[in-house]
């Protein structure tokens, strides 16, 4: 349509959210439809965090808030920086937006001119890219293969950065992969960005909690020291609290560059609903008890998922260090046709024919920049994971 910005044409739909929607179309139709393609735990948001949101509502606390948080919440968020990720924020150093989404956007508006550059690691969160083009800038994609754990590496780093570049996206554990990157695998990317004074870091950690086995997390600022004053780091209270639909999102960053995301922020959405930043000062002050159940209760799925995926015919599943994702290979599959007579082309046609004959949703992995691979979420009951592992098993095995 003529009236339409032509900013809308660099963009697409979230695939992520688009495959969501399709499940839950076939699902009101009568179909029996197992979702694997959202990003949110199935547990629902505790009841201490629950109550002070109660609370809060109870007591009147429901008018307009300072644009980017209240002081309360600043200050907890700055408590959790330094007794989680040994990092030393004061409140001026924070912003909370509507959920981490916002956060990112936010810094990407207020910092991106036209021609400049954004290295992000492939497979990438599908918002990334998009996010970037939307401010103006360019996205260079450095792939990071399966058989590179799905990591970058510091040559792959040094070669994406020119003179145009501003930020660096780092995300670990990673969505869509689970990948993880060690305290001395980040410090040798680290070691690249020292030699480049001008690239920032926008460090998104919104699955710290969900890390499993010998993985230990770590973030940018915290393993380099010296990167501390280029560095944003992001996080939320989306995965770990259950609290996806409260949508709070927050940073810690030089006051320069939180006070300019404050200004976008005043004139988009204003501040965050009070209500959510009232629960949030809960969920980051009151007990962490339940954080060591859920990551053992994810880490168990996670081993179901992986044993299972890697019984299917055709398929390759590593097996991640966090987050509740998976990101198999379907290699194997390509070139074969389905029992309904789809030829698999590539791993969207895979996740299409995938979801019509066995009602099994997943994500392709030509969204998240990397391909021939679909992401599971694990995000759903034993039960649910058994049923739908055990679909995608006999797809794949009546592939010819």
């Amino acid at each position: 349509m003529p009236f339409l910005s032509a900013t809308l044409d660099r963009v697409k739909p979230s695939p992520t959210i688009a495959m969501n929607t399709k499940a839950g179309e076939l699902k009101a139709a009568g179909k029996d439809v197992i979702s694997l393609s959202a990003g949110e735990p199935d547990f629902d948001t505790p009841q201490n965090i629950k109550d002070a949101g109660i609370a809060a509502i109870n007591a009147g606390k429901t008018k307009y808030t300072a644009p980017d948080g209240i002081p309360e919440l600043k200050q907890a968020i700055c408590d959790k920086f330094a007794r989680e990720n040994d990092l030393s924020y004061q409140p001026n150093q924070i912003s909370v937006g509507t959920g981490g989404k916002q956060i990112l956007y936010n810094a990407l508006m207020a910092t991106l001119n036209e021609g400049d550059e954004v290295v992000i690691p492939a497979p990438y969160w599908v918002s990334y890219p998009d996010m970037v083009l939307l401010a103006g800038g360019t996205p260079v994609i450095a792939e990071a293969s399966l058989e590179a754990g799905f990591k970058l590496t510091p040559e792959q780093l040094e070669a994406a950065i020119t003179d145009k570049t501003k930020w660096l996206i780092f995300n670990s554990p990673s969505n869509p992969t689970g990948a993880g990157y060690s305290w001395e695998e980040l410090k040798a990317l680290t070691d690249v960005l020292l030699r480049h004074p001008h690239v920032w870091v926008m460090s998104d950690d919104m699955y710290e909690h969900l890390s499993y086995g010998d993985f230990k997390f770590c973030s940018p600022a915290q393993v380099e020291p010296q990167l501390y004053d280029r560095t944003l780091t992001t996080n939320g209270v989306s995965k770990a609290y259950a609290m996806t639909g409260w949508r709070i999102g927050y940073a810690g960053g030089p006051v320069a560059l939180i006070n300019a995301m404050r200004k976008v922020q005043s004139q988009s959405t204003s501040n965050p609903c009070t209500i959510s930043q009232w629960a949030a000062v809960e969920a980051l002050n009151g007990t962490q008890d339940f954080l060591e159940s859920n990551r053992a209760l994810f880490q168990r799925r996670r081993d179901l998922v992986v044993s299972m995926l890697n019984d299917a015919a055709g398929i390759e599943c590593p097996v991640p260090d966090g987050a509740f994702y998976v990101y198999p290979s379907i290699a194997g599959c390509i070139g074969k046709t389905s029992a309904a007579g789809i030829k698999i082309t590539n791993d969207e046609v895979f996740a299409t024919a995938l979801l019509e004959e066995t009602g099994i949703a997943v994500v392709f992995g030509a969204a998240f920049g990397l391909s021939p691979n679909f992401r599971v979420s694990y995000a759903t009951s034993d039960e649910a994971l058994k049923d739908a592992c055990s679909r995608i098993q006999t797809f794949c095995a009546g592939l010819r």
